[in-house]
């Protein structure tokens, strides 16, 4: 039988190339901006930072301005990038949902027409038809912007609302490639979501297995705070923008490194988080996936990771827990 972590790896490469196939062609030499960084304790998005910042290095890139939502300064951003590139933070908040980072890509647009505006893979959801109606406008009217989204589901939306360059390419996360799995400490871990994506209700029965349920919004402020010190005295001795970047970088990892040890305790993982799903992906963990609130990991993986070896999809917690328990078999 063949090594099913090899399996998994070639998978992650193809994805990587599909991904390069995507972007590549958008890069040129002229200095780029990445905006939209997550300053949050979700490590999903962290995952997806850590996957745009590999990528551009992998081509001998990167970003000459980069900001979170709270930093970013217009003029500043303008000043450093001139009419280059704006590369916008990808993930799952194209829509209504998270509206802070909706108001943020509308405004960007606003404020940047004609300038070439990227932005990195998503999926999308909206619960509006005037929020659709603003997008679409804003989009029409700046005239220049490149959407690449993560599912096809989102693709035929986006085809059908929007006046722009769409494209399908899977989530950056792939671009970090294969994690190190670290040791289990218990047979089951379930990662379910607690915030507004949250579809799961109920708790798993495993009587004869040793189980946790956690979510991995929590994290260890002091730890933070610690990191981003640390970045901000490596700052004195470094160009800002460099330092910024660093920075950013160092909390991303941060908090990829609190997911994976997340996701290592778990013999099997049952999530109904996408990065729950793609980063036992990179680790190799066995694991079952349920649907957040509105479809996101059932399009993801029907579009990328159908035929991943040790992954199950289940519609309901009773199925999830009945297919991890296969699992640990």
């Amino acid at each position: 039988m063949p090594d099913l972590a090899i399996i998994e790896a070639s998978h992650i490469t193809r994805l990587q190339q599909r991904i390069a196939d995507q972007i590549e062609p958008l890069l040129d030499d002229r200095p780029f901006a990445l905006v939209d960084f997550p300053d949050h304790s979700n490590v999903g998005d962290s995952a997806i930072w850590l996957g745009e910042t590999a990528f551009f290095a992998g081509n001998g890139l990167a970003p000459t301005y980069c900001s979170s939502l709270k930093s970013h300064v217009y003029d500043d951003l303008k000043a450093a990038i001139g009419d280059g590139t704006i590369f916008l933070h990808g993930g799952g908040n194209f829509g209504t949902i998270w509206k802070a980072h909706q108001d943020f890509r509308i405004d960007l647009l606003q404020r940047f027409p004609g300038q070439r505006i990227v932005q990195l893979p998503q999926s999308i959801h909206f619960d509006s038809a005037d929020s659709v109606t603003e997008t679409a406008k804003a989009i029409e009217r700046h005239g220049n912007f490149v959407l690449l989204v993560r599912d096809r589901p989102s693709l035929e939306f986006a085809q059908q609302h929007f006046q722009c360059e769409i494209s399908l390419c899977p989530d950056m996360a792939f671009c970090i490639g294969s994690l190190t799995r670290q040791t289990p400490t218990v047979d089951l871990l379930y990662l379910l979501r607690t915030d507004l994506e949250k579809s799961v209700v109920g708790l798993p029965e495993h009587p004869l297995r040793s189980y946790r349920i956690d979510d991995w919004l929590d994290e260890d402020r002091l730890a933070i705070r610690t990191t981003a010190a640390v970045s901000r005295l490596l700052s004195l001795a470094s160009h800002p923008d460099k330092a910024r970047l660093a920075k950013y970088d160092r909390l991303a990892k941060a908090r990829l490194n609190r997911g994976i040890a997340m996701l290592s305790s778990g013999q099997v993982v049952v999530t109904d988080r996408l990065h729950g799903h793609i980063m036992s992906v990179l680790l190799d963990i066995p694991h079952v996936a349920l649907d957040n609130s509105y479809g996101k990991l059932t399009n993801f993986i029907e579009a990328w990771t159908a035929d991943i070896e040790n992954m199950q999809k289940a519609g309901s917690l009773a199925q999830a827990a009945e297919k991890a328990e296969a699992l640990l078999r």
